[in-house]
């Protein structure tokens, strides 16, 4: 866990140079010496967005990468975080004079300073589908950058801009404060900066809770120097009581409390100050298990336990492995003291990542690779202290980077996690198996590129998509290099043997009803048909003939057992719809056609006395359509030689039984009891409705009504009465 040893100044331009260089070595400090005399030349007067000067800025995160002992490269990249800005070649300069690595971090840190819009815009959203964007983006954050460092630096950059906003309030800084609490302040929980944690929570709750930071921080400070006495007393009476039973290693210690975790703890339990047992806490470290519950013992002699407040997470570890004992006393004056006691290994197994003790305090439930490797940074942070060799701790800092899963994003700021390796056409599917389909460009931040370029982190993808249109099978040659996530394959495969399976389907329909012609009985019942061929309906018949599976012989020895069909009537007409009573009389009359499959279009519902045409469909039948229907309308420019003339039949007039599906189209001001009030209209007129669906924009209702009527002129009065319904401004057949 990193630790800061005293308090960090703030904007103190006249800072003297050996706090900056505390730990260095004599090259280090020249190193870091040069960058802060260059970054004052450079800055002078230049302002940051948030009003804060970039000098005083620059220096406040360099002060804060010295105070968690950070490298030189980082302190100098600290300073030089704005340099480029003001360089002709960028960061080029830099690395010829301060090294390549101090280039790279300064524009690994400009990297990720890109991304402030998107991740303000997902922190300071309401609706549940964004806000579940905060997690993958704290993801994006660790795997955009090849030196976990970067990060580091982003972390002391919003700690720095958050003091500043303390002395100086800008409109800003609720955003601001939002986005830390966050996004920035679990990214320094995860990677174990405790103290950037802390400070990131505490200041952006004041700013977002301004009211409550205040009246918790005074009921804290109102007793700190009783509560810090009470500490230093229990300290020594228990290492006195602790000692005497010959534990002579124990190492005790107080634990504060921060604010924000004050707030949490009131907030997530229901619980009033006074009742929040940690405000005063105990840690003791011992060396062996048995040590714990002796002295465990001990402080339960000295005090009286809290019943219902002791927690044994030593013998029943928690899912991440975390263990230790908690309990609460009350102590001499009759109040909370929280102690913890668990082992040295048990300390740094939490501490130190290996039981990923932020999944603990977060709540979540998600394991794997990626958080095993968020411990290791967390180790490997902790660890710098005992690592002899700083050049070896910076190379495996780096090599602990997260590769496995890049970040990229769409035009409109939404973050796509893929597999490292993916390429834009892999973009395409993880956003929508439909837009994979039509797919036919891609554009990388602005730039035309080929489907199979391999995606890189932080890039915004656009892809261009035809209206209508298909993959290519050669999307599937892995030569090639299209597509490298099972995602995508699966989909394009998915979608070739569906369309394999409907040429089969329209191959075998044609051979039936040509074998049927020739065998004299074109209008014989296709589903006893395929019962008599020992398939369970139609299609699996036309399945079987599509693949060579059924011969003519087979079609003709089954008809020719099929009971002979009835007669055709005079004026020939075809079932096309379903009245309540389960009446099949016939509706439609199709101009100079026998018996034939027919359906009326979902696209405009025709009913009578409605002008209607039909559509010959490939494999299914015959379509009806409203003569105005502009879906129909465009069937005819495409195919004029498949329209057939169509009209209602006297059934479709005479039966009272008789309902046909139609939609209406309702806005109205949104108001309470509005579809109770529209939905009485229609129990009046006794319709039987069979779909609803509502929205709401900017108090604008938009409500579509599937009704089943008997008549178009049922339906102009149904929407009559809709209109007079108050609030409501149109309504009409959709």
């Amino acid at each position: 866990m990193v630790s800061v040893t005293h308090a960090l100044p703030k904007n103190d331009a006249a800072l003297p140079l050996e706090t900056l260089c505390e730990g260095l070595g004599a090259a280090e400090q020249a190193q870091v010496a040069a960058a802060a005399a260059q970054a004052r030349e450079l800055y002078r007067d230049r302002l940051l967005g948030t009003g804060e000067a970039v000098w005083p800025h620059a220096l406040g995160m360099a002060l804060i990468c010295a105070a968690l002992r950070l490298d030189a490269e980082t302190r100098c990249a600290a300073l030089l975080f704005a340099a480029a800005d003001d360089l002709a070649d960028g960061v080029a300069p830099l690395a010829v004079q301060f090294g390549e690595p101090v280039a790279a971090l300064v524009d690994g840190l400009r990297r990720l300073n890109g991304l402030r819009l998107i991740t303000r815009m997902t922190a300071s959203a309401s609706a549940p589908e964004v806000r579940t964007q905060a997690e993958v983006l704290r993801k994006m954050l660790l795997a955009m950058v090849q030196d976990i460092r970067v990060v580091l630096l982003r972390l002391a950059s919003r700690t720095q801009t958050l003091r500043f906003f303390t002395e100086h309030p800008v409109d800003a800084r609720l955003d601001v404060a939002r986005e830390s609490l966050d996004i920035y302040a679990p990214l320094a929980n995860r990677l174990g900066v405790w103290q950037l944690k802390w400070e990131l929570e505490d200041l952006s709750f004041r700013f977002l809770e301004p009211e409550t930071y205040k009246r918790i921080a005074r009921m804290l400070d109102e007793r700190r120097v009783e509560r810090e006495d009470f500490i230093r007393n229990a300290i020594e009476r228990l290492r006195a009581e602790i000692a005497a039973v010959g534990i002579v290693d124990a190492e005790i210690s107080g634990r504060p409390k921060h604010i924000y975790s004050i707030y949490n703890k009131m907030r997530k339990k229901d619980l009033d100050f006074s009742q929040v047992y940690d405000i005063r806490a105990l840690r003791v470290l011992v060396a062996e298990v048995r040590d714990c519950y002796t002295v465990l013992g001990i402080v339960h002699q000295m005090w009286q336990p809290i019943a219902k407040e002791y927690d044994d997470y030593i013998s029943k570890p928690k899912g991440n492995n975390y263990q230790s004992l908690h309990t609460a006393v009350l102590a001499g004056d009759g109040r909370a003291l929280e102690v913890q006691i668990r082992t040295h290994e048990m300390h740094r197994h939490a501490e130190l990542g290996v039981a990923a003790h932020w999944r603990y305090k977060e709540g979540s439930k998600n394991a794997g690779d990626y958080d095993e490797k968020i411990a290791l940074l967390r180790s490997l942070l902790s660890w710098r202290d005992e690592v002899a060799d700083s050049a070896d701790w910076v190379e495996r800092f780096k090599r602990a980077s997260l590769d496995d899963t890049l970040y990229v994003l769409t035009p409109q700021g939404r973050v796509v996690d893929l597999p490292n390796g993916a390429t834009a056409l892999d973009f395409a599917y993880r956003v929508h198996t439909d837009l994979g389909h039509r797919c036919r460009g891609a554009k990388i931040d602005g730039q035309l590129v080929p489907l199979n370029t391999p995606l890189k982190n932080g890039q915004t993808v656009e892809i261009s998509a035809a209206k209508e249109g298909a993959p290519s099978r050669d999307w599937l040659d892995p030569r090639q290099g299209y597509v490298a996530t099972s995602r995508a394959r699966n989909k394009i495969k998915q979608y070739f043997s569906q369309l394999e399976e409907e040429e089969l389907l329209a191959r075998g329909r044609s051979f039936v009803t040509r074998e049927m012609h020739r065998d004299g009985h074109p209008q014989a019942n296709i589903d006893e048909l395929a019962g008599k061929l020992g398939f369970k309906n139609a299609d699996a018949l036309y399945m079987a003939a599509g693949r060579g599976e059924v011969g003519p012989r087979s079609v003709h020895m089954a008809l020719r057992e099929a009971e002979p069909a009835a007669a055709v009537d005079a004026e020939p007409q075809i079932v096309v719809g379903r009245s309540r009573s389960g009446d099949n009389s016939d509706k439609v009359l199709i101009v100079g056609v026998g018996k034939l499959l027919t359906s009326l279009s979902r696209c405009c519902k025709p009913a009578p006395p409605d002008a209607i045409e039909g559509f010959v469909t490939r494999g299914h039948g015959i379509s009806i359509h409203r003569v105005d229907c502009p879906d129909f309308q465009q069937l005819v420019r495409q195919h004029p030689e498949r329209i057939i003339q169509a009209e209602w039949g006297d059934q479709a007039y005479n039966n009272r039984q008789a309902v046909f599906p139609v939609d209406i189209a309702v806005q109205a001001s949104d108001r309470q009891g509005l579809l109770r009030d529209i939905s009485e209209v229609l129990s009046r007129e006794k319709l039987n409705v069979t779909g609803v669906n509502t929205l709401t924009k900017k108090g604008i209702a938009h409500m579509r009504f599937t009704m089943e009527v008997g008549s178009v002129a049922l339906l102009q009065r149904v929407v009559k009465l809709i209109s007079e319904v108050p609030g409501v401004f149109e309504a009409r057949r959709r």
